[in-house]
């Protein structure tokens, strides 16, 4: 059977900022809130490696753009760095920087790759962190002028604009989980900041509409379809509603609906954590919806009641457990279970229930961990498992095309290996393999021939 896509549909794969450039002397980057934790505790990072230097895409993106081209990439998401752009509150602009990121369009245009350029990728600059970060509205505002003088500096030859890349993350990695800085466990914080996350983002869709730029702009949230053990159990369905709720739902409806469900409403205010929200607020976050939808997916939830009463800090723990049955796929090396058909579930939610907004697979990959003991005796890394994990998404993704689902492309995390945040390198992404070991050699692996040929052929059989 021939899977078949639209001529103008996007192939191609995401990566960030943060975790490709590096930091070097002379570039005129702030520091981040990553780079600031990395001093303080270096060992919380996999191996004791820092962003600093990360795939040096900052040095080496004309070859790195090159490859992106041979493996048949027409399209590339990354992040502008509000550190590497303005160097204080006050919104002064770092020209080395400018420089960078025009440099970098303009070598992807040249190769016929369209960039899709995000705004904000886990990356605080240090200088507003310490401000309290988006637990202060004033940042919200600075992110907004920071999206504005993007649009100004790069909005003729940028035609794709996202807001955030996965909100719901900065919020709970951050105040709840603490697996990013500023690692607090504080669920009223947390809501809080996702508010002024949403408000941000928000505003600079209003910016964006005031610069008059020709284009669209979205958001990037990472929806994870969740699943109740049994769906004939009441408590079950109420623990699965609840988790939708929180990580799926709580920046779905106010970016695409611009309005927060109630029942998310009113569970923050019975829990005393609900932010008090202006209504001017209210009504930006109502007049600025998104154009489009980013999506990434990895990995389904599955959720049960709780079998045992909930002790500790408000989580939300609180309202289900986690579970998992015998017989799942599972990526071993980042303890994901990898469920093929959600990505259909995702499409069919949005065509259904959000408009049939035009939307796209943002990111979607396997990250393995040691994956030089796949190396072929000519250097080429032989990763059919990931290949495998592409195809049998891109199967039910076509599905859901098919039956009327508006999605416009599909991108892969991540086009070479990258740095990732705590993780480091421990576990690699790319079609492109950068060698760390050996002075960052860059090679493709065979899933990026691969994908090269899906791209010529429109599908695959």
């Amino acid at each position: 059977m021939k899977y078949q896509f639209n001529d103008n549909f996007l192939w191609g794969a995401a990566s960030s900022g943060p975790q490709s450039e590096g930091t070097f002397p002379g570039d005129g980057k702030a520091e981040t809130e990553w780079d600031y934790w990395f001093k303080q505790v270096p060992e919380q990072f996999f191996d004791g490696v820092g962003p600093s230097v990360t795939s040096d895409f900052y040095h080496k993106y004309k070859e790195y753009v090159k490859l992106m081209k041979e493996i048949g990439m027409n399209s590339y998401r990354t992040s502008i760095q509000w550190s590497r752009i303005f160097k204080d509150r006050e919104g002064t602009v770092n020209e080395e920087g400018v420089t960078f990121y025009q440099a970098v369009i303009d070598e992807l245009l040249r190769e016929g790759i369209e960039p899709v350029l995000c705004l904000h990728h886990f990356d605080m600059p240090m200088y507003w962190m310490e401000k309290g970060g988006f637990e202060n509205r004033e940042t919200a505002e600075g992110f907004a002028a920071f999206a504005a003088k993007c649009f100004e500096l790069f909005g003729g030859k940028v035609k794709r604009w996202i807001t955030f890349n996965e909100p719901i993350v900065i919020a709970e990695g951050g105040y709840i989980y603490k697996r990013h800085y500023p690692a607090v466990c504080d669920a009223k914080k947390a809501a809080l900041v996702g508010y002024h996350i949403q408000l941000a983002s928000s505003m600079a869709v209003r910016e964006f509409r005031k610069s008059g730029r020709e284009g669209s702009i979205g958001i990037v949230l990472n929806l994870t379809p969740t699943y109740c053990k049994d769906p004939d159990n009441e408590e079950d369905r109420r623990s699965a509603e609840i988790a939708d709720l929180l990580f799926n739902k709580s920046f779905l409806d106010p970016s695409i609906r611009g309005e927060y469900p109630e029942k998310l409403v009113k569970l923050l205010k019975e829990e005393g954590i609900c932010p008090e929200a202006a209504e001017e607020d209210l009504e930006i976050i109502r007049n600025n919806t998104v154009d489009f939808l980013g999506v990434n997916y990895y990995h389904p939830r599955r959720v049960t009641r709780r079998s045992t009463p909930y002790d500790g800090p408000l989580m939300p723990e609180k309202y289900f457990e986690e579970y998992t049955f015998e017989g799942q796929k599972m990526n071993f090396s980042r303890g994901w279970e990898i469920y093929e058909p959600a990505i259909y579930e995702i499409a069919v939610n949005l065509r259904d229930h959000y408009g049939n907004i035009p939307w796209y697979i943002s990111e979607n990959g396997m990250g393995v961990q040691d994956e030089e003991q796949f190396l072929d005796r000519n250097g080429i890394v032989e990763d059919d498992y990931r290949i495998e994990f592409i195809r049998d998404h891109l199967i039910w993704l076509n599905k859901a095309i098919g039956e009327g689902c508006n999605c416009f492309g599909y991108h892969l995390w991540a086009p070479f290996d990258c740095w990732s945040w705590r993780n480091a390198y421990k576990n690699r992404y790319g079609m492109i393999r950068v060698d760390i070991k050996n002075g960052g050699a860059l090679s493709i692996k065979k899933s990026g021939r691969w994908f090269k040929q899906v791209t010529e052929d429109h599908g695959f059989c």
